[in-house]
């Protein structure tokens, strides 16, 4: 029986060492969202509500088409998941201060703390991940999962860091 946990081989380029990372991404992805799938799914809400509410989050005033090159989603699937959260009180849009025509995405009290509730299931479940692992992996994760984000779209990334 192999453990989940042990080291890279040496060959960790070979097929199955690649096999194995891609199992262990889909896997552990699937098992840290799978606690608050059940949350949202008694919501009517889904993954997509949540990765909304979650950047709007950290960018208060985000606007629409920022959020969209956030979320790689289609204008038509971001509209319905934005009009769904405003419908329920959770998201507000205002017109952008320069052009009216720009709409700026902001959480409302109850997006805020419904936000704050799925992040804190997520966070407990990756504090326990990270300490378990140390530090020395952690950072090793990262690289790797920054390694899968595209050189074009690495600022993006670096903009959510930047703001804490």
């Amino acid at each position: 029986m192999a453990v989940i946990n042990q080291g890279a081989s040496a060959l960790f380029l070979r097929e199955a060492e690649i096999r194995r990372g891609v199992e262990l991404l889909y896997f552990g992805y699937s098992h840290l969202y799978r606690g608050i799938d059940e949350g949202l799914a008694k919501q009517g809400l889904g993954r997509a509500h949540h990765r909304t509410l979650y950047f709007i989050a950290r960018s208060p005033n985000l606007s629409v088409s920022e959020l969209l090159g956030l979320l790689a989603i289609t204008k038509q699937s971001l509209g319905r998941v934005l009009n769904e959260l405003a419908e329920r009180g959770l998201v507000e849009s205002r017109p952008g201060p320069t052009d009216r025509r720009q709409r700026l995405l902001r959480l409302t009290p109850a997006g805020v703390a419904l936000e704050a509730e799925l992040f804190e299931a997520l966070r407990e479940r990756m504090s326990v991940a990270y300490a378990a692992a140390g530090q020395d992996s952690v950072s090793g994760f990262w690289g790797v999962l920054e390694g899968l984000i595209p050189p074009a779209e690495r600022p993006r990334v670096e903009a959510l860091q930047r703001k804490g």
